[in-house]
């Protein structure tokens, strides 16, 4: 596996991290523990050293997942979670608005480790900008974090570029998660230039398009009504049919390149910016070993150019989010 580095802060990761959200919630009922343990551990196995949960993931209980998976290796590995939903302590809900004051997101740290079953949180993220509490006062408690030990690094997610620029000044932010992958491109337009100047890495999630992209879905796919994409306007049957030219697109690269659609998707992320590390997520083996062969498919030039062609006469139809969640993100 190859590795890469997060902006100019010196985190060194694989090229590929793994998202483990789908092992415990949003995409169906939670998997197999003991199995979901084995395939984070057969992750590391091939070379995988970057994993990506979050509190609200369950809740709970994903980063107690990977806590234990991961503590026979916890050195050789990186982990990132996340702070700033409100959450129902009895694991009921999985959260009822936004909470990042500064006391609440060392609450949560302290929570996160012992869950995780280790002594520090390589990258910590705000999960989503709380705008009743200004960015600079959740950089300061990230920053004391830091000082105490307990965070290695700072991280964002679905910030705006201005909420960067003044988090950053307090505390320098490491990576950057969004949402980014070939139907759903706007973190092209200021995003990923701020993160340019300001030596920031950049972690897409849902590279996969949340399983659209890899060509699984067609125009008669159904979704549980406890599957995120249920409820999500891009997933609608008449808006499935209209993105299917998307995945012939990326189709025909894949069939040209011996390769799956997955890989492309992927490989075209991977080719962007040696900062950028995709994360995708998987529940299954095959599928594990499918996304990590995407660092060995080589995009030429022509190849990026002749996809960024195409893409751009393609109109990808239907909203990513319903209204109320789309406003939690600051792009």
């Amino acid at each position: 596996m190859q590795t890469r580095t997060l902006g100019r802060s010196g985190l060194e990761v694989s090229a590929l991290g793994l998202g483990c959200m789908g092992m415990s919630f949003s995409y169906g009922p939670p998997q197999d523990r003991p199995e979901m343990i084995t395939l984070i551990r057969a992750a590391v196995e091939r070379g995988v050293t970057f994993f990506d949960t979050a509190e609200v993931y369950g809740p709970f209980t994903n980063e107690e997942l990977v806590g234990e998976a991961l503590t026979p290796v916890r050195d050789k590995v990186v982990i990132a979670t996340k702070f700033g939903f409100a959450l129902d302590p009895s694991g009921k809900q999985m959260w009822s608005g936004l909470d990042s004051r500064p006391e609440q997101i060392k609450r949560v740290a302290d929570a996160s480790l012992k869950r995780l079953r280790t002594d520090r949180i390589d990258l910590f993220y705000q999960h989503r900008v709380d705008p009743n509490v200004p960015i600079e006062d959740v950089a300061g408690a990230v920053k004391d974090l830091i000082r105490a030990g307990k965070v290695k690094h700072f991280g964002l997610s679905e910030a705006g570029v201005q909420t960067i620029r003044r988090a950053h000044a307090v505390q320098p932010i490491t990576a950057v998660q969004s949402e980014y992958s070939l139907w759903w491109r706007r973190p092209e337009t200021e995003l990923i230039p701020t993160l340019e100047e300001l030596g920031i890495g950049f972690v897409p999630y849902s590279p996969l398009g949340k399983g659209f992209l890899t060509g699984r879905f067609g125009t008669d796919a159904k979704f549980a009504s406890n599957d995120f994409r249920s409820t999500l306007p891009r997933f609608s049957p008449e808006a499935l049919a209209a993105n299917q030219a998307l995945v012939e697109l990326i189709g025909r690269i894949a069939a040209r390149k011996k390769a799956t659609p997955a890989q492309i998707a992927l490989a075209w992320l991977l080719a962007k910016k040696p900062w950028i590390v995709p994360i995708p997520g998987t529940t299954k083996l095959s599928r594990l070993e499918e996304n990590i062969g995407a660092v060995k498919v080589a995009l030429s030039p022509a190849d990026l150019a002749e996809i960024e062609k195409a893409a751009t006469q393609i109109t990808v139809h239907g909203d990513r989010y319903p209204e109320h969640l789309e406003k939690m993100t600051g792009l």
